[in-house]
């Protein structure tokens, strides 16, 4: 029987969950795989409306919507006029009360006596890595102990670029471990995973999506062939500090394979192998995501390391006319 795979996606607000999984399929496949594939669609929990079609995603590397763009400065106006950059501190403190005070809106904590301040030192370390990337962006010679490009635009432009995907990353983050997001988010995959399904399931879980992927299959057990996991923060120790259960391979996964970019900042640390045993069960991959931030979906999906092992389950319905 032909296998079936569950995407669960990552930070942000998405397109209609159609059009999602459409998108998925063609990077994945090259062409839309109708019934055989289906998307843990959790962006309406906590987006009222989804994106206007064919808009492009901000978290995912796209261009940033206009509506979202701060003001250009007046033509010829002086530089004290304009703002200075926020510091990286600055930023912590501001978007942690930022997050708080959301989940102080959205109801009560789910996992008691944590206030989401382990979560701070991942976002400090994002913060100071983007401003490693700005500044390694104007060496003439980057050096070749710091395999990192910087994103391809002016410092400013990286800068803002990189502090809106961690805003937005952030409190998505936030939401799901402290502002009580966090058990219908799971309850959404969960439905997924118990679609149709006569042979082998394969999960691919992306970002936020990957941390939502895990803890569902680590709760149920579910035999999953392959777990796929791209841009994710499931290294990063303050985040294996809010996890349910300590790290592991779930109980019914067969093999998982991590993809990320070293220059994926979500993807903070890039191993899963060293703390999610038993290690014979986890490939860790360095690719090459060439996306604005170099998180997004679409390349991720189309590396081969990630396409292949998938195309092989599916033999021939991978490879089919489209």
């Amino acid at each position: 029987m032909p296998p079936a795979v569950v995407y669960v996606h990552g930070n942000g607000n998405k397109v209609r969950r159609e059009l999602l999984k459409s998108q998925w399929d063609t990077a994945l496949f090259g062409r839309d795989m109708a019934g055989a594939t289906r998307m843990a669609y959790w962006a309406p929990l906590r987006y009222p409306e989804p994106l206007p079609d064919f808009r492009s995603d901000p978290l995912d590397g796209g261009p940033e919507p206009v509506e979202e763009r701060a003001a250009s400065p007046a033509p010829g106006a002086p530089p004290a006029d304009r703002a200075a950059p926020e510091a990286p501190e600055e930023f912590v403190a501001r978007t942690l009360d930022e997050a708080r005070r959301e989940a102080a809106d959205t109801g009560p904590e789910v996992r008691a006596g944590r206030d989401g301040s382990a979560l701070a030192g991942w976002l400090r370390d994002m913060t100071y890595l983007g401003d490693t990337l700005a500044h390694a962006g104007e060496r003439a010679e980057p050096s070749a102990e710091l395999p990192l490009e910087a994103l391809p635009l002016p410092r400013a432009g990286r800068t803002a670029v990189f502090r809106r995907l961690v805003r937005h990353t952030f409190k998505d983050v936030h939401a799901y471990f402290f502002g009580g997001a966090g058990p219908a988010m799971r309850e959404v995959v969960s439905e997924a995973l118990d679609g149709p399904a006569d042979g082998p399931l394969v999960v691919i879980g992306h970002s936020l999506g990957s941390v939502l992927a895990y803890e569902v299959l680590r709760e149920l057990g579910r035999e999953v062939e392959l777990l796929i996991t791209v841009g994710s923060p499931l290294a990063v120790t303050e985040v294996q500090d809010q996890l349910a259960r300590p790290p592991a391979v779930p109980a019914g996964v067969a093999a998982w394979r991590n993809a990320s970019d070293l220059r994926d900042l979500v993807a903070l640390d890039h191993t899963l192998r060293p703390e999610y045993g038993p290690p014979e069960r986890v490939t860790d991959l360095l690719v090459t995501n060439d996306s604005g931030n170099h998180h997004g979906i679409r390349e991720y999906l189309s590396q081969p390391q990630v396409r292949e092992p998938v195309h092989q389950l599916f033999g021939h319905v991978a490879h089919g006319p489209g």
